[in-house]
């Protein structure tokens, strides 16, 4: 009787450790932008697993044309994507408004862009969302509706008259409470404007300006925007600047994001600061691997703490999930999305499984 009162109470132990591990683990939807002119529809969607660390339930969201960048607002209520083209109007490419119901996308509406080749959206917290146009080297601001909804003659602010002898391609733009700020691969430079009733202006410091060559991409603030971090395309670089207190942006250091020994051709991409601000990683293109540095809390300066395989070729873009225990990497060119485990506390990747899908290139969760 003891015996059968043992099994008993072992069997319901083990019982209740198997529903409080399903309790724990959580899932998120996971849109991913990709180029179309392969295999690939569109915009797909996944149920990243992050006790598991897979993904599951692969589907075809919405078909597009081109949606290599997307991004959901901070209310979860809607998502952008990109159409990097140049023929959706006779000016270029143009931005598509999803609603998100239930996890899932209803078409809102699409406007063309004023310029060709869309590669990036950006939202701010007051109802403006922009799209970078790299061909056509400039700028377009839209408005939105209440619930989100593209309104129509956006502002356009061309960088093409900004230099006579570069050639503008505007790739990356973020909105912060002190205005916006525009990388422009083209023109070696962070552009900087500030909201003047509804409309956006050169604002008192004008451009933040990086050697010739450079090929600045895209960047990230640190939590209070007292440091910015530049990820520069061309010489594989990241490039730091520090807040003043005039509020001024000022270079403070640049370090490589390769190896010594690598000598063959990398373009970087994508850049991302860990929730809590201790790492920072950047994707090279070429080399394959996404950099690693510790970050300094008090001087925002970087500490190398290594680099890892992508276990693919060409990673466009990639995204720590909402966990923050695992790190998502599109490759863009070998057709798949790998996956790793972070270490929290060393910031260090390793590599756990992966995922095909033709030309992925954006990587946006659902939290």
């Amino acid at each position: 009787m003891k015996f059968l009162y043992l099994v008993f109470s072992i069997s319901l132990l083990i019982l209740m450790g198997c529903s409080e591990k399903k309790q724990v683990a959580k899932t998120y939807p996971l849109f991913v932008g990709t180029y179309t002119d392969g295999e690939s529809e569109g915009i797909y969607r996944f149920i990243f697993n992050s006790s598991s660390g897979t993904l599951e339930e692969k589907s075809l969201a919405a078909v597009l044309p081109n949606p290599s960048f997307l991004k959901i607002s901070k209310d979860q209520t809607n998502l952008y994507a990109v159409q990097e083209t140049a023929d959706f109007d006779s000016l270029g490419g143009g931005v598509t408004a999803f609603k998100l119901k239930d996890g899932l996308l209803e078409l809102q509406n699409s406007m063309g862009t004023g310029g060709a080749h869309p590669c990036h959206v950006s939202l701010s917290d007051d109802g403006y969302l922009a799209v970078s146009n790299y061909t056509g080297g400039n700028l377009s601001i839209f408005e939105l509706e209440d619930d989100g909804t593209l309104k129509s003659n956006p502002q356009l602010i061309d960088h093409k008259v900004l230099d006579t002898v570069k050639i503008a391609h505007t790739h990356m733009a973020k909105f912060s409470s002190e205005g916006l700020l525009v990388s422009d691969l083209g023109l070696d430079a962070i552009k900087r404007y500030q909201n003047q009733k509804g409309q956006f202006v050169i604002a008192g410091q004008a451009s933040l300006d990086l050697p010739n060559g450079a090929g600045s991409r895209h960047f990230v603030f640190s939590k209070k925007n007292e440091f910015l971090y530049v990820i520069n395309e061309l010489n594989s670089t990241i490039t730091i600047f520090q807040k003043s207190e005039n509020g001024n942006y000022l270079e403070l250091e640049t370090k490589s994001t390769l190896d010594a020994s690598f000598n063959g051709e990398n373009f970087c991409a994508d850049i991302h600061l860990s929730a809590d601000g201790k790492f920072l990683y950047g994707s090279n293109r070429g080399e394959n691997t996404i950099v690693i540095f510790k970050v300094d809390q008090t001087t925002g300066k970087l500490q190398l703490v290594g680099r890892e395989s992508v276990k693919g070729d060409w990673p466009r873009n990639f995204s720590i999930d909402p966990s923050g225990n695992f790190l998502l990497v599109a490759n863009q060119r070998s057709n798949n999305i790998t996956i790793f485990t972070r270490d929290t506390e060393s910031g260090t990747l390793e590599f756990l499984n992966e995922t095909a899908l033709p030309s992925p290139v954006c990587l946006e969760f659902l939290d």
